[in-house]
């Protein structure tokens, strides 16, 4: 019978025709059937059978990634800003801006001076974080029979604040007798608060003819009869987060830092808290890394027993960063004083004034045989 023959390339012509004695068509190949019923070749992506989900997820991964790497940027970013902010902070400097400077070896010191000339000597070195202007509640008493000289440690007060080193305490002991040598001071009377404490006894170490006695106000005589410096304290210390503290330290900050240089309830006056803030952040972590050396190395009555010379101790009942108790260890030193001020705490000249001149005085008194 006539029908469709199919051509070579597989499409039907109009002469092709159906075989005799079938019964049933020839179903055509590559016709509509062909697709409904056969199964794809393999390795053939089979376009009509795409997974719903599919559209969505490619652009969820591309959000998420952009998220990832967003958020790595800003992380590096963030370290990069707290790294540089550290390396900048750490070397920060600063010159002497006092009115009476004395050019020594590692940096130029800031002196101040009251009281008659001739008079005898007292040489008055303050603490970590201080100046020559925490004494000056006292000065007015001591300077009717004394000679009174303040002396701004390296990187304190008005003194130079150099990078480096220079900040160990028998070097800052040295450079006090170098002071002193250039005002022509052959002998004199130290008194140290705190961490001035040590270098007044590394100048007797360094210098026994020209310390011929010592008064230690709160000084701490071993590590661990330190209590705690405060949360501001601690973490200034830490490297970068404390740097970043430092970058944005406030009125507040500072005065939440030095409240333990005080009994509870005491006022902070402002005048501190410029002391603190004109340090670099170096002077001030150098300073107190030095004193814990210096502690280490051996304990401060051991040092003082050894010396020999006439002390005086002074410690506030209340302080806060210097257990008192531990005041009593200075007893081992042959002939020392010890003496406790109730109600006071780290800083007695500036808690007490009148109490703390009259202890000094009478002090003075009994090392030199009458004012």
């Amino acid at each position: 019978m006539v029908g469709r023959q199919r051509r070579r390339d597989g499409t039907l012509a109009d002469s092709a025709f159906l075989p005799e004695h079938s019964s049933k068509p020839v179903v055509p190949q590559g016709s509509d059937s062909d697709f409904m019923t056969a199964s794809p070749a393999p390795g053939k992506e089979q376009f009509d059978e795409v997974d719903p989900r599919a559209s969505g997820q490619q652009p969820r991964r591309s959000r998420a990634r952009r998220r990832r790497v967003i958020a790595s940027t800003t992380l590096l970013t963030i370290v990069g800003l707290l790294l540089a902010n550290a390396a900048s902070v750490n070397w920060q400097s600063a010159p002497a801006t006092g009115d009476s400077i004395l050019h020594l070896d590692g940096g130029d010191i800031n002196v101040s001076q009251d009281g008659p000339p001739d008079a005898p000597v007292l040489v008055l070195i303050h603490g970590l974080g201080a100046s020559t202007e925490w004494w000056k509640s006292i000065v007015p008493t001591l300077a009717t029979s004394h000679r009174v000289i303040r002396i701004d440690l390296l990187g304190h007060g008005r003194s130079a604040k150099p990078t480096g080193g220079g900040y160990d305490v028998p070097r800052q002991g040295r450079r006090v007798g170098q002071a002193l040598d250039q005002l022509g001071i052959a002998q004199a009377i130290v008194i140290g608060h705190s961490t001035g404490g040590y270098v007044a006894t590394a100048l007797a170490e360094h210098r026994g003819d020209l310390v011929t006695a010592l008064a230690l106000i709160n000084t701490g005589p071993r590590l661990d009869a330190f209590i705690s410096d405060g949360p501001v304290g601690k973490l200034v210390f830490v490297p970068v987060l404390g740097h970043l503290l430092w970058r944005l330290r406030t009125d507040g900050i500072l005065r939440r830092g030095l409240s333990t240089a005080f009994a509870p309830g005491f006022h902070v006056p402002q005048q501190l808290l410029d002391d603190t803030r004109g340090m670099t952040y170096h002077s001030l972590t150098a300073t107190s890394r030095a004193s814990d050396d210096y502690l280490t190395q051996r304990q401060l009555p051991d040092r003082l027993a050894i010396l020999g010379k006439p002390l005086l101790v002074i410690f506030g009942e209340r302080d806060q960063r210097w257990r008192s108790s531990s005041a009593a260890e200075y007893r081992r030193v042959a002939g020392a004083t010890v003496e406790l001020m109730p109600g006071v705490g780290h800083s007695p000249m500036l808690e007490d004034p009148a109490q703390t001149a009259g202890l000094l005085l009478d002090f003075f008194d009994s090392v030199s045989g009458g004012r």
